[in-house]
């Protein structure tokens, strides 16, 4: 299985980053629900400092072997007074179902702990996307709570699970 590498965002970024952030399919698993403009990324791509402390949030590009990009881990929601941040992966489809999202969380951990020294990551999950929950749990996230109607999809509310994963120190 190849390696992949995790690293900042770059200008070059910008029409993958489009399709992701517009991609309706994952609004239903994200806090978003309103497409961004080309403009609006530039703008992100541009003005971030790729820096948690700064940016309160952290977009880091996964890399394959070969250095395609092959998905986005993000880190936000970062809370500096106790130390924890949410952690998001999108991998591209047709990248899916080769261990990627497997190695890219490992990546993030590891960089969460000895880098940046988290203390806390976690995700919510919508209790029915349990492929998210599979790679959670065998990255050694633990559902800490069921947040009941805690995603609406346009239709209905949808309970989420609440995972965690205190990082090593």
């Amino acid at each position: 299985m190849n390696e992949i590498k995790l690293r900042a965002i770059e200008p070059e970024d910008l029409e993958l980053t489009y399709e992701i952030e517009n991609n309706k399919e994952l609004w239903n698993v994200g806090i978003t629900n309103v497409p961004y403009s080309r403009f609006s990324i530039r703008q992100y791509i541009a003005n971030t400092q790729n820096d948690i402390y700064a940016d309160k949030q952290l977009r880091l590009m996964i890399e394959n072997a070969e250095g395609t990009v092959v998905g986005i881990a993000d880190l936000a929601n970062y809370d500096p007074r106790h130390n924890r941040a949410e952690v998001g992966i999108v991998i591209i489809d047709k990248w899916r179902r080769r261990g990627i999202a497997t190695k890219a969380l490992e990546a993030v951990k590891n960089y969460a702990s000895r880098i940046i020294h988290l203390h806390k990551l976690y995700a919510i999950i919508s209790e029915d996307n349990t492929i998210a929950e599979k790679l959670f749990n065998t990255a050694g996230f633990t559902q800490e709570s069921m947040l009941k109607d805690w995603l609406y999809d346009g239709s209905e509310y949808k309970d989420a699970l609440l995972m965690s994963y205190i990082c090593e120190q």
